[in-house]
């Protein structure tokens, strides 16, 4: 019997009518028994030789898996990105990658105005010390008097620049793809020493790849005005986190809230700081995004295999 594995940490198969079919068709749905990212040895555990297709999270699918992986005909991942999949490795040996760039773009872009707003005005803060007995309001500041900085202006840093016009915000972005269309009412700046030290908030929508490891490094930060937040819902290893919690111990960093790490689950040293807020990969955790998202992989990976002629 074939297999389709299902590689997210989640994913609700009983309300996904494409995969019932499937189901119906013969094939065998294995779920990922472990609640999160996966690790590499897992992966290749999991990819048994009757996995002919799967729908896939952020766990590392690499040129060692994909080759071990003899059945694997189709890939279909559940999000935007495409950096934990071996592109080349996938061309070379045939199997297609299909991702759902619309889907998780309004819920990444709410979070992250959300996490924006709740460093500037500490209602996280202040909510752990009421929690604790002590009435202390917290002198925060005004999202309307911030100049934000959005490190890649791609869909979803688009959609953060739009949410953010709404409260008055100045937005300026840097992107090496630029596309001047999308830059009607956000200033571009082409110098990212310019972008760094003209933005006093700065948040993170790029893709994740090799180039751009710890990209946020302490050189980076340093750059940054005293006193700025930084924000990341893009991809884990962008930013050096030791740096990082360095920079918010001597306070030049006021704040700092992250939703992706280098390791998942984390389990760092941020995790004491009451400045920093910091959030289990749950990005596109929106009941509306996440079933979008999921009926859009699934109706990805069904195609696939309708074209391999392995389903009808």
């Amino acid at each position: 019997m074939p297999k389709l594995l299902i590689s997210t940490s989640s994913f609700d198969v009983k309300s996904n009518q494409v995969l019932q079919r499937l189901q119906a068709q013969g094939f065998e749905i294995v779920l990922n028994p472990y609640g999160r990212k996966l690790k590499e040895p897992e992966v290749l555990e999991l990819l048994s030789s009757d996995v002919v297709g799967m729908i896939a999270g952020v766990e590392p699918l690499t040129r060692n898996v994909l080759i071990e992986t003899k059945s694997l005909k189709v890939i279909s991942r559940c999000g935007i990105g495409t950096d934990s999949v071996d592109l080349v490795a996938a061309e070379e040996l045939g199997i297609p990658v299909h991702i759902t760039p619309t889907a998780p773009v309004i819920a990444v872009a709410e979070l992250t105005v959300s996490l924006i707003l709740s460093l500037l005005r500490r209602t996280s803060e202040a909510d752990r010390i009421l929690r604790e007995g002590k009435w202390n309001p917290l002198m925060g500041r005004l999202l309307a008097s911030q100049v934000v900085g959005l490190l890649g202006y791609g869909r979803v840093g688009n959609r953060v620049g739009q949410i953010l016009k709404a409260f008055g915000a100045k937005r300026v972005a840097h992107d090496i793809f630029r596309d001047d269309s999308l830059f009607a009412d956000t200033v571009c700046i082409s110098s990212l020493d310019e972008f760094i030290a003209r933005s006093n908030v700065i948040t993170l929508h790029i893709p994740y790849n090799k180039d751009n490891h710890h990209l946020v490094d302490r050189d980076f930060i340093n750059k940054m005005q005293a006193g700025s937040i930084l924000i990341n819902t893009s991809r884990g290893g962008l930013v050096d986190e030791q740096a990082l919690y360095e920079a918010l111990v001597s306070g030049h960093l006021a704040g700092a809230a992250l939703d992706v790490f280098e390791e998942e689950p984390y389990s760092g040293q941020l995790c004491a700081l009451p400045q920093v807020i910091l959030t289990p990969h749950m990005g596109s955790y929106a009941k509306e995004a996440r079933i979008q998202m999921e009926q859009e992989a699934a109706q990805n990976l069904f195609d696939s295999l309708v074209n391999l002629g392995l389903a009808e």
